[in-house]
């Protein structure tokens, strides 16, 4: 997921709560996540961990620490670190561009490979990335009732740090604005972390049904061919019209194609509907606005 908003609306506090929106790791899980923080060096106190880690390192970080690297045994990266949890890159656009491009193979196939002159280490890398960026340099571009200081080359340069590639990999494409006076003093009656996450765990716990016996477990891990068999005929001729106009990869499709899985199973339904694939579309596309 990107988010992009100005300064102060959010995008950090969100990142942060989505840890807690995960349910607890299995055994086998908490094992692998284990074994590589202390092959980082982390002090586990002789427990396992239990929790999706949460890994967020600073925007001057090198690649040894993004991928892992080391003079002998590499050790494991940020990456790697937040394997089966959440890694969030905070002003992503400040990123070494050769930093963020060594997360797309990762992204892919959810491994990293650290080459040495006589061996190769692979480490694990199953993340969900959450970038958060500001929409120019200053963070006012777009933003109701402020005025943008930066040159429109500036803007230009400040976004084109991201490659397409990079950004062709993320699900969803999130805009945050800036609450209005009215939404500040509407009661809102938002739902507790608690509750969001009961309703995530039934609809991770539908989805491993779902793919019993496939060795997939999770939406996020069906390949794209499979994952498009469930859309339904309208849903198809949604996508189809985007693919003709250039708006859309194959990649897309896959991810639009997860997405809706994923909606579904949240709304309790065994089959994807025509909604489910209009409103993940909306989310690839970043059509779909949130203020926070």
């Amino acid at each position: 997921m990107m988010l992009q908003g100005p300064p102060g609306v959010g995008k950090t506090m969100l990142a942060q709560r989505l840890p807690g929106l995960l349910p607890e790791l299995t055994t086998a899980e908490a094992l692998e996540v284990s074994a590589l923080h202390s092959l980082a060096g982390q002090e586990l106190n002789g427990e396992l961990v239990r929790r999706p880690p949460f890994a967020d390192p600073h925007h001057n970080a090198t690649m040894a620490a993004m991928v892992g690297g080391g003079s002998r045994i590499p050790r494991p990266g940020a990456i790697s670190l937040a394997h089966r949890g959440v890694l969030f890159l905070d002003e992503a656009p400040e990123f070494a561009p050769h930093v963020m491009e060594a997360l797309r193979t990762p992204m892919e196939s959810g491994f990293v490979n650290i080459a040495r002159s006589n061996n190769i280490i692979r480490y694990p890398a199953q993340f969900q990335l959450i970038l958060a960026a500001n929409p120019c340099p200053c963070g006012m571009a777009g933003t109701p009732g402020s005025r943008c200081r930066c040159p429109s080359q500036s803007i230009r340069r400040y976004n084109a740090r991201l490659s397409g590639p990079i950004l062709d990999r993320i699900d969803i494409h999130q805009r945050l604005d800036s609450v209005t006076r009215a939404m500040a003093r509407a009661d809102t009656s938002a739902e507790p972390t608690a509750q969001v996450a009961e309703r995530v765990a039934e609809a991770r716990l539908r989805g491993r049904r779902r793919w019993q016996g496939s060795g997939w477990c999770r939406n996020a891990e069906v390949p794209g061919h499979i994952a498009r068999r469930g859309l339904p005929d309208d849903g198809l001729s949604i996508v189809e019209k985007d693919i003709l106009q250039g708006q859309m990869s194959a990649r897309g499709v896959d991810k639009v194609a997860r997405l809706s899985w994923t909606l579904a199973d949240l709304a309790g339904r065994d089959d994807i509907v025509a909604d489910d694939v209009m409103l993940a579309m909306a989310l690839h596309h970043g059509e779909w606005m949130v203020a926070v």
